[in-house]
């Protein structure tokens, strides 16, 4: 890693450098080469997966129905929250479903909230140890947000072939959304009906995964920009304090309001995952 990486010139280095992940191969000269395995979105990710079950395993063991903890009702009410929706939304038979958007809702939450630590924080201490990039929030990566959402998109398919059989699931993914008497016009719209069921199945992945990555990418961006109004600090002079004073005026707000983000993306996320999965065991 070069000095002027752990020093960043200008605004724009100082950007582009949060902006890049940890690749798996540094021997590439290109760190924007597609082909890098993002190991900070990797671990990261997995770390905060360990943590959602490790605290929701130690609530569950320690559950008492005498006198429950504050945080045991915090956790209930999360439990609760999501299995209503599950039970609005899914009318198939299922055990995955529930544990599903429990996993989906939280996992992407703590994901997202990784947002709300200082923008250098994790990367100068990472810096310390010769990490040359870091990018704190996996659902900023759109790898992260494409394996979930294609994960989700998969498993409908799984509960689809489970509440149809296979032959059904392909008499219908052939047979819908256009729907025919004659057996020479249901031969004609099986090439049109496969196709518009690969566009519908895309879309919801795609749109599962752009829409989480845009909202995050774009929460980190913001809060990059507002980091920047303390690199103007030159001393003790009225434009550096006033710098100041915007930047944590303005990180404030935006982190007040970012909460509402965060908690929202992954309320969605999760929704649409119930609503895909209850559309695969439909009868169409």
């Amino acid at each position: 890693m070069s000095a002027e990486h752990n020093a960043p010139a200008n605004a724009t280095e100082y950007i582009s450098h949060h902006l890049m992940n940890l690749r798996a191969n540094p021997a590439l000269t290109d760190p924007a080469d597609p082909s890098h395995f993002h190991l900070d979105t990797f671990w990261i990710a997995l770390i905060l997966g360990f943590i959602f079950v490790g605290v929701f395993g130690l609530v569950a063991r320690r559950a008492s129905v005498d006198k429950p903890s504050k945080f045991q009702l915090f956790i209930e009410l999360i439990i609760e929250l999501v299995d209503s929706n599950v039970r609005d939304i899914f009318h198939g038979k299922s055990k995955i479903v529930a544990p599903l958007a429990l996993t989906v809702f939280v996992w992407v939450t703590l994901m997202n909230a990784m947002d709300f630590l200082p923008v250098d924080l994790l990367p100068k201490i990472a810096a310390m140890f010769g990490i040359q990039y870091l990018k704190v929030v996996p659902t900023a990566d759109i790898n992260q947000g494409l394996a979930m959402s294609l994960s989700v998109v998969l498993l409908s398919v799984v509960l689809g072939i489970q509440a149809k059989g296979l032959v059904g699931f392909v008499v219908e993914f052939f047979t819908a959304p256009f729907h025919a008497e004659g057996t020479a016009m249901k031969i004609i719209l099986i090439p049109i009906n496969g196709a518009m069921q690969l566009i519908e199945y895309g879309s919801r992945g795609l749109s599962l995964a752009l829409r989480l990555v845009g909202n995050m990418f774009a929460g980190e961006l913001v809060f990059l920009l507002i980091a920047l109004l303390g690199m103007s600090w030159t001393g003790a002079n009225p434009g550096s304090i006033l710098g100041l004073l915007g930047q944590v005026v303005a990180g404030s707000a935006w982190a007040i309001f970012h909460i509402l983000i965060v908690i929202l993306q992954a309320y969605i996320f999760m929704m649409l995952t119930i609503v895909y999965c209850g559309l695969a065991v439909e009868e169409h």
